[in-house]
């Protein structure tokens, strides 16, 4: 056997490697060496040095290409996946090849002189063989993520977007290519300098890099910082795009090793302790994201993972997300793995988070290469989107319905199944209910709504389809454990319309108003009271019984008479209770005639203003009464000319006298 050792460790991946010896034959053949040139170029199997950033990139087989010229998405790892790409030999124990091949396939890269080597290894390992599949490839080093394709839609078709790959692997380079054949889609060549450790995305159109990809881009390609933001989005349908400094320091500069998407609104973080130098630059990026809006309108979720830095193998932002599966690198501490599993817990409810642990001492985890350095998923080119972008969330104002839009996308070319379109929405912490979301005529567009809440109501709801090609799909992917969530903030408006908006009496002889109200909400709305609270003035009539259900559209009239007419301007107001809340109308009284038949006796009240005592002064005086704004009776005396107002609020009140013939005497005193 022949053992090849690598002269270009880098600081990352340098170990102290055992020399093994040679074991040579006395007839060392002439096929020994030809074995020993079909075998691939394995030498940089360990070769991510910091030195090879700048070596010659000449040997590439990029080819830049116009973009994409259909509405271009770019899937966030948590979206539906029908595969996982490894590279063989493996960089990642077989027992996470087991753990991947139960829920999708798992597609080798290998030499096709390799392939009944990892064939053998699978099977021994009891993977489920159904789900492997082989391209056969040979390649550089195991670090798919990297160098492999970039997938995705390029409207409703699949495709495959390759950049200048920043090392000089040609044997890597190649494998966007190979997989472009293997799928039969079109590949887009975006010329930026870029890896796939160094990206993020949240799949609608939120992106995340690490600031190196401006700098090599500029040095190593003459792409200006303008081009790369232009390219992400021309290519990838990325915008905006979050390009931050990378609080690690390493040089290897890829925001896996430090960040994760783990939802559209959540982003996982790692955070040292702030005895660490590094400590405020981990901050620093925290503290951006906690006060930048997600595509859904409000500030990330931040979720943080402690690492212990230093020489402390933490890897875990550089998980992979695989359908409903979390698979987490442990690292070499036991509490700092607990915790790590319970903060992506915590995140990703429903999810079933699996601690993966690599203690090879040739390939095991590092801080900066890890189980998402070494594995990439392939989405679901058929899957179903679930595209609810005006997500309702925080406060809203009071409406008799919340309409709730969605787009659903089945990339499959299937039909939708229409009567699994569905708003899932709970009030105030009840069992769920569904509304059924129709079309609404814009393309791929359905509408549903939310009713039934309350003022001050909370409100939590998920989008829901399936298409029939059997695929069902959410949104937020949580369900009803990590629902979307607005309240209904307390009103006071109304929500019928009521013709006219308030009841002016002019004169005496006006002494009846009608008021039409009109049912133009959506649903039916039932009228339980109708009263004015000023039960000496005022009356209502109506030729319908209460409580009374007014219909979508429908108008009913209701009769208001003034009974008891006051000299000068005076309000009060019409209370309808009905299923909506309560609706008000102002009442005005605005009589300026009739004072000398109302007003036949000759009394004087003094002091007015008031603050204590109201002095009454007129001959035969029997009873005074004092009433509010509202009409009600807040003081009754008989016989007596001073009242004690000491017990009244301030503001506005009437006086009524009655002397021994049963004459009146009304006017206004103000209470100090």
């Amino acid at each position: 056997m022949v053992f090849l050792r690598n002269k270009n460790l880098s600081k990352k991946m340098r170990k102290n490697f055992t020399l093994i010896g040679l074991l040579f034959c006395l007839v060392l053949s002439v096929n020994l060496k030809a074995q020993e040139q079909e075998l691939p170029e394995w030498r940089k199997m360990k070769y991510l040095s910091e030195e090879e950033m700048y070596m010659p990139i000449s040997t590439r087989s990029f080819v830049e290409t116009p973009p994409p010229t259909g509405e271009v998405r770019f899937p966030g790892e948590y979206e539906p996946m029908q595969a996982v790409m490894i590279v063989y030999p493996l960089g990642i124990p077989v027992e996470l090849v087991k753990e991947m091949a139960e829920d999708c396939k798992v597609i080798t890269i290998v030499e096709s002189y390799y392939q009944s080597s990892a064939q053998s290894e699978f099977q021994s390992a009891g993977v489920n063989m159904d789900n492997i599949e082989y391209l056969n490839a040979p390649t550089n080093s195991y670090w798919v993520r990297d160098f492999g394709p970039w997938y995705i839609f390029d409207g409703r078709k699949p495709a495959i977007v390759d950049n200048v790959y920043n090392r000089p692997r040609p044997y890597d380079d190649d494998i966007p290519g190979h997989f472009a054949e293997y799928w039969d889609i079109e590949m887009f060549g975006m010329k930026v300098v870029h890896t796939g450790g160094n990206m993020m995305q949240d799949g609608r159109g939120n992106g995340v890099s690490d600031d190196i990809v401006i700098t090599e881009s500029a040095s190593q390609a003459g792409v200006s910082e303008e081009q790369v933001y232009e390219r992400m989005k021309a290519y990838l349908g990325i915008d905006p795009y979050h390009v931050t400094i990378d609080p690690q320091g390493d040089y290897i500069a890829h925001v896996d090793c430090w960040g994760k998407y783990l939802a559209p609104d959540k982003i996982l973080l790692a955070r040292v302790p702030e005895s660490n130098p590094r400590y405020p630059y981990y901050e620093e990026v925290a503290d951006y994201f906690a006060t930048t809006n997600c595509c859904w309108g409000y500030p990330y979720k931040v979720y943080r993972v402690d690492i212990p830095g230093g020489s402390v193998i933490s890897p875990y932002t550089n998980s992979l997300i695989l359908n409903k599966k979390v698979l987490v690198p442990m690292g070499s501490n036991s509490t700092y793995n607990e915790g790590a599993l319970n903060i992506y817990r915590q995140a990703m409810p429903g999810y079933e988070v699996i601690g993966v642990a690599n203690n090879s001492y040739w390939d095991g985890w590092l801080n900066t290469d890890a189980l998402h350095c070494r594995t990439r998923g392939v989405m679901d080119f058929n899957m179903l989107y679930v595209d609810h972008r005006n997500v309702v969330f925080g406060e809203q104002e009071w409406q008799d319905s919340i309409a709730i839009t969605s787009k659903f996308i089945a990339y499959s070319g299937a039909d939708l199944k229409q009567d699994s379109l569905l708003v899932y929405y709970s009030i105030d912490g009840g069992e769920y209910q569904t509304a059924s979301m129709t079309a609404t005529g814009n393309p791929d567009e359905y509408v549903g709504y939310i009713k039934g809440y309350q003022p001050k109501s909370e409100v939590k709801y998920y989008v829901f389809g399936a298409d029939e090609s059997n695929r069902r799909y959410q949104q937020p992917v949580f369900g009803e454990l990590d629902p979307h969530v607005f309240t209904i903030v307390e009103h006071a408006e109304t929500a019928l319309t009521l013709n006219p908006t308030e009841l002016v009496f002019e004169d005496e002889n006006d002494g009846v108003e009608m008021l039409t109200i009109t049912n133009n909400t959506a649903n039916d709305v039932v009228i339980n009271s109708i009263s004015v609270k000023d039960d000496l003035s005022y009356h209502v009539e109506h030729d319908f019984t209460l409580p009374y259900t007014l219909t979508i559209g429908e108008s009913v009239e209701v009769e208001v008479y003034s009974d008891f007419a006051y000299k000068g301007d005076r309000d009060s107001e019409l209370y309808i209770i009905s299923s909506l809340g309560e609706q008000i109308v102002p009442i005005i009284d605005n009589y300026t005639v009739g004072l000398e038949e109302n007003n036949a006796l000759n009394v004087e009240l003094y002091p007015n203003p008031v603050n204590n005592l109201l002095t009454v002064k007129g001959d035969n005086i029997v009873k005074v009464a004092i009433f509010n704004a509202l009409g009600q009776e807040v003081v009754a005396v008989e016989n007596r000319n001073e009242i004690d107002v000491t017990s009244l609020n301030n503001g506005f009140y009437f006086v009524r006298v009655t002397d021994v013939n049963g004459n009146v005497y009304v006017n206004k005193i103000v209470k100090e």
